[in-house]
Parts: structure tokens; sequence; C-alpha cells
């Protein structure tokens, strides 16, 4: 998905999104915060030694997209891109071309967990044997109820080594639901509607993963850098961090 300011995104994203900052002004907010949520993320984990990340749902990786700010630490970070949608792996290739030896992006739908483990392409620029970011940014709420996304979780960290980590973020109603609902009416044409779950549901999708602080929060509250907006109440985006020990 595109995001609002970026150059790459498609027309069922922008009608999507004119409809969410119709009945939420501030969906625009937290599209962005949601991407500085990922940047804050990805800097925290590389900065604690993570060199492999797994970002599941990327959309099209513009500016700060996950390689870009863990190799500014991590020069050698390895990155996995994964999209259900062909048009965005078509065009996310070519974004990303000429990195081979550090990037993948793979067509795949975090619906069916192994289709991803087990890809050819994943397994060969990740070594599972040693710890990976799984990145679930913005992308859980793209998962019905009915789909099991405790499920989906479970088989990602059965095959996680020691050391590993969890990325979500993850919309709620912010208290709203009539708001929130008239807002997700955007993604009723797309190819998976946008479902919210609340705080307890959200922290939930974690298991046993350690979190580290300050735990599952509203994003702005989440290791900001500054001062935390006046507003961050109007942000209804859940995140967090876990390591498997």
């Amino acid at each position: 998905m595109g995001y609002p300011g970026g150059k790459n995104h498609f027309e069922v994203d922008r009608e999507a999104a004119e409809v969410a900052m119709q009945a939420a002004p501030a969906a625009r907010a937290m599209v962005l915060e949601n991407r500085a949520f990922l940047g804050r993320a990805v800097r925290y984990l590389a900065e604690a030694g993570i060199t492999q990340y797994l970002d599941i749902g990327t959309g099209l990786p513009g500016a700060g997209n996950t390689g870009e700010v863990a190799r500014a630490i991590q020069p050698d970070a390895k990155v996995a891109y994964v999209d259900y949608d062909p048009i965005v792996a078509v065009h996310s290739r070519a974004l990303l071309s000429g990195d081979e030896s550090r990037t993948t992006v793979v067509l795949a739908d975090v619906r069916e967990p192994k289709s991803i483990l087990e890809h050819p392409q994943v397994r060969e620029l990740l070594d599972f044997d040693q710890p990976v970011a799984v990145l679930m940014v913005a992308l859980l709420h793209f998962v019905a109820h009915e789909e099991d996304a405790a499920g989906i979780l479970e088989t990602f960290r059965d095959a996680l080594a020691p050391g590993s980590a969890l990325v979500i973020s993850h919309g709620t109603d912010g208290g709203q639901p009539e708001v929130s609902a008239a807002a997700r009416k955007g993604w009723d044409n797309a190819k998976s509607r946008l479902v919210v779950r609340d705080h307890k549901e959200i922290a939930a999708l974690f298991g046993d993963f350690e979190l580290v602080e300050p735990g599952v929060v509203q994003l702005p509250l989440w290791r900001p850098v500054g001062e935390v907006r006046a507003d961050w109440e109007t942000i209804w985006l859940d995140g967090g961090v876990g390591f498997k020990r």
C-alpha cells in the first residue's frame, strides 16, 4: 500500500485512503505514524544486532523502507519483502533491483505462512538457524477473525530461532466504532477487507514473545524520538516489538 506523500501507490490505495480520510480526518496521520513506527522498530532491532528481516505485506518499499533503515546500522542486513499483490511484487522488484545479494521480493500470502517460510527465495536469502525479525506492520488487520491470525503467528514463531523478533502494528476502532466502520468502507472493494481488533486482542497476537518496553501501545508512544504528538490518542493503531527467547 502506498502512503500519503509517497510517489509509489495504486488507484485502489488512493480511493481507500480518500474514503478513510473523509470519515476519519486523522487517517493520513495514522499512515505516517505507522511508517515512523516501522523505522523506529527496525532501527531498534538493527541496534540489537538483527541482520535478517522478513517484511510481510510490505506494499511498495518507498523511502525509509526496512532495508534502508536496517543497513544504516547493519550494512550487510538482508531483507525478504513479501506481498500477495502481483503488481506490487513486479514494481518492488524493479525498485529494488541491483541488490539481489541482500534483497529478495516474494509473491506470497501471510494466510499461507508455509508458502513464505518454505519459499526457495526466502530460504536462499535468510538463515532461519539465526535470528530473523518478522515484520507484520499494518498487515494483520487484513486477516479476518475466521482466518486465525494467532495460528498464523504460531507457525512463524515455531520456525524462528531464539533471539528472533516480531513486529506488529494493527488498527483499532479508537473507541469510536461508528467512525471506524465508516473509515474502513474504503477497503470494501479491495482484495482484503480491513478489520479491527482491540488492545487486548492485539497484545495476545504476540503469544509468548517477550515484549520490549513499553509493550503494546498506540504507535506514537512506542519509543518516540522527541516529543510525543499532542493528539496521539487520535492514532488508532497499536503496535509493539517482541523477542523469542
